[in-house]
């Protein structure tokens, strides 16, 4: 008999009040059986709107035949039938991919805002994240992108649970009405009249957090002191999977918290792996990754996912799940890569649960990548090529 509990070993539907969710590169051997694919969920919570959907994401971009595609015509559908839909995204991106969100500009049922997170918190809207009626909640590495779904490795969370739907909501709530043009404070008001959320779902105990500091409204909020907490109280060993992780910012300043935090629990013995994609090549972030290999107690590998028969896929066959285990026993699961940007300056999301159960599948889900042929140690003293991931 499978140890797991329900919401592990069974995959037609939901069964339980928090879900792990993935995306898997298609040929590759990365899906997993018990794990639900990301667009069959959106699907099954699109389906299950009655009244309002709120997506806060940092673009949207579709394809024909896509999975995707079918995401985008369920949703106006549930927009033909009465679901109130609002679409948050990011300003910078608009000129990049506008043609999914000039249409629902102007259909019905559908509010589109444009949010320049910039001009009030000097990042972006990196959050990936959607309030279905208020009371469920998809949050993760998945963008609203036809390749996230099919062409790269991305982990989220289904929740359902009044207080961090709840959480999420207020944040949406305000983001969405300073992208109207309310001022900051304003709309951080009703915020400030809730305390994080800390409910137990299943056994699990589950809190949402956001960045950054300034968008939130108080140091409570943050996520970012919470991560640190966590790697601090480490005691045998720490697992992170990420797209990017990088101490050293575009303005040369070093993002000490978490690398510190990081090197201490080496230091006192915690065993720590760091997964990082293959984009990590570059200069400015692999000499920071080549720096923490040799440490004692510390591994750092890359992964490089192969090329789809089809050719090659612009920001597609990569790594971008944003999670890390503690113990065997606690999780983060967010929208963040580790760069201090992530956390200072832009709009993003976390979740963290204590909850063995998870935690050990979440493990498992690591060890696999670690172990394939996809990963690969990185060399301290050697020289990479970059991947060519964007645009040819």
């Amino acid at each position: 008999m499978n140890p797991l509990p329900l919401l592990f070993a069974l995959v037609p539907q939901a069964t339980s009040q928090l879900e792990l969710v993935e995306s898997a590169p298609l040929e590759t051997t990365l899906d997993h059986a018990d794990l639900r694919n990301a667009d069959t969920v959106w699907l099954e919570m699109i389906a299950r709107a009655k009244s309002s959907f709120d997506c806060a994401q940092f673009y949207v971009s579709d394809a024909p035949g896509s999975r995707f595609h079918e995401v985008v015509r369920a949703l106006e559908a549930a927009a033909q039938r009465g679901v109130k839909v609002r679409v948050l995204a990011e300003e910078k991106f608009h000129k990049t991919y506008p043609e999914t969100l000039d249409r629902w500009s102007t259909t019905p049922g559908f509010e589109v805002r444009r949010f320049d997170v910039s001009a009030h918190f000097g990042g972006v809207l990196h959050a990936k994240y959607f309030v279905v009626d208020g009371r469920e909640v998809f949050v993760g590495s998945q963008n609203f992108d036809w390749r996230s779904l099919e062409h790269i490795v991305e982990l989220g969370l289904r929740i359902e649970a009044p207080r961090t739907a709840e959480a999420f909501q207020a944040v949406f709530d305000a983001d969405w009405r300073v992208a109207g043009g309310e001022p900051l404070e304003a709309a951080l008001a009703p915020l400030r009249e809730l305390a994080p959320p800390r409910e137990t779902l299943s056994g699990a105990v589950v809190s949402a957090r956001f960045s950054p500091l300034v968008g939130v409204a108080s140091d409570v909020w943050w996520d970012l002191p919470l991560l640190v907490e966590r790697l601090e109280r480490a005691e045998k060993r720490v697992r992170i999977e990420l797209l990017t992780y990088k101490m050293v910012g575009r303005d040369k300043q070093y993002f000490a918290e978490l690398e510190n935090a990081l090197r201490r629990a080496a230091a006192r013995g915690v065993r720590v792996q760091l997964l990082v994609a293959d984009w990590g090549k570059r200069a400015g972030t692999i000499e920071g990754l080549q720096s923490l290999e040799p440490l004692p107690n510390v591994e750092v590998k890359l992964a490089t996912i192969p090329p789809h028969s089809s050719g090659h896929i612009p920001f597609g066959r990569v790594i971008h799940a944003k999670y890390m285990t503690v113990d065997g026993s606690r999780v983060w699961l967010g929208t963040s890569n580790w760069e201090r940007d992530y956390f200072e300056e832009s709009r993003n999301a976390s979740v963290f649960v204590d909850d063995a159960a998870l935690a050990t599948r979440l493990e498992r889900f690591f060890d696999e990548l670690w172990s394939s042929p996809y990963a690969y140690a990185v060399d301290p003293s050697a020289t990479y090529e970059v991947p060519k991931f964007g645009e040819r």
